[in-house]
């Protein structure tokens, strides 16, 4: 593998057994390349030519959780020689001199897919010891230091250094442009924690769409949720501030249903009646149901003229990877309802499925931003926060 710059080869780090659908992905997509190395989570391509200009790369991807050019790799059984490798790398040595590396980035690929015996993607307790251990023999003074815990995000627009454990002793080594908000945190996995109170695992997912997507929802803005039973994403919605209106015909946990800004509505989600829809500006649907389903029922409620759905949060369930294919097509009939703001993403939390989010404009961000400068600076409501902390650098 070349080590010299500029850089022909990427590395993709995914979602455990997601390794094909994203080999197919890229195939199929804008970016000239084809996979080389390969381990579950784990994926390699080569460009046709060198990126010539890595700072403006592009890699449009729903199922590669983060992406960088590779540098080279390192094997071995001690950890402080393999450290002093790193460092010791040429491309790595070529990055040092230019100044370019700002942060560094260490984590394992994922053991297994998210939940399955009790596994969830993120930081691992060997990842730090190693990153502590690497930082030691840092030639930059800045980088010698662990970040505090909990650990902010890294600066937007900068190169980040990434060691990648695909196994205990060895290490993948790359970059990345952190020009997104996924790009700032380790593997792209926003650090978050499923909280004790949370009534189910959906709280997690619902709490990362939002955080990743930037959601451009106002407190009290009503929502309406779509097989929202036992009512983790539910709960998730109202602890960022929204109204919700909870439609599934499978019970909700009492400590959602008793919430006093969320109504329950037992029944299918072809069975909401329409002065339901009155006010609802956000959608959100997570029915174990197959695309077309989930599809049928969002376009429902989006076309109803009791309704004017803003945007929307939508899991894709993919009971099949091969329905992966299929994606354009999903988007290509969210956009037809008059969305122009379309992002996907398989998040570090979901199964086998993908989180679609909507929006009709990107200028609604733009509107979002202006509402929080000039909202009240009051003092906030006592009583301990119920959520998990995120940034407000994200």
């Amino acid at each position: 593998m070349p080590l010299n710059w500029p850089p022909q080869f990427l590395f993709t780090v995914c979602q455990s057994g997601a390794e094909q659908v994203l080999k197919q992905e890229i195939a199929a997509g804008p970016v000239d390349a084809r996979p080389a190395y390969s381990r579950p989570g784990f994926v390699t391509f080569k460009l046709e030519e060198p990126c010539q200009n890595p700072e403006q790369f592009h890699f449009p991807s729903t199922f590669a959780r983060t992406h960088g050019f590779c540098l080279g790799k390192v094997i071995g059984e001690s950890t402080s020689t393999l450290a002093k490798e790193v460092w010791a790398l040429p491309a790595v040595e070529q990055m040092l001199a230019n100044q370019t590396i700002c942060d560094l980035h260490v984590w394992q690929r994922d053991a297994r897919p998210p939940s399955v015996k009790g596994f969830e993607p993120g930081p691992t307790l060997l990842a730090g010891e190693v990153e502590t251990v690497i930082r030691q023999h840092s030639p930059i003074e800045e980088l010698r230091s662990m970040p505090d815990d909990p650990r902010p995000p890294s600066r937007r627009n900068r190169w980040v250094l990434d060691v990648v454990m695909v196994e205990p002793n060895e290490w993948w080594i790359g970059c990345h442009r952190a020009t997104r908000r996924v790009d700032c945190w380790p593997g792209g996995v926003i650090p978050l924690v499923l909280p004790d109170h949370a009534v189910s695992r959906a709280y997690l997912k619902m709490t990362e769409a939002i955080a990743w997507s930037a959601l451009p929802a106002l407190p009290d803005d009503l929502c309406l949720e779509l097989g929202c039973a036992p009512g983790g994403a539910s709960q998730a919605l109202l602890e960022h501030g929204l109204r919700v209106i909870g439609v599934d015909p499978a019970e909700v946990d009492s400590v959602v249903a008793e919430h006093p800004n969320f109504q329950y509505l037992r029944r299918r989600s072809a069975e909401v009646p329409q002065k339901a829809l009155r006010g609802a500006r956000w959608l959100a649907v997570d029915i174990n149901a197959a695309p077309a389903y989930t599809l049928d029922a969002a376009e429902e409620i989006v076309t109803s003229k009791a309704a004017s759905i803003r945007g929307m949060i939508l899991t894709i369930k993919l009971s099949d990877w091969k329905l992966a294919g299929e994606m354009a097509n999903y988007v290509k009939r969210v956009a037809s309802w008059g969305y122009g703001d379309i992002r996907t993403r398989q998040l570090a939390s979901n199964h086998q499925e993908f989180c679609l989010v909507a929006l009709r404009s990107r200028g609604q961000r733009r509107v979002q931003r202006h509402s929080r400068r000039h909202s009240r600076a009051d003092a906030a409501h006592p009583g301990k926060p119920q959520g998990p902390h995120l940034s407000k650098n994200m």
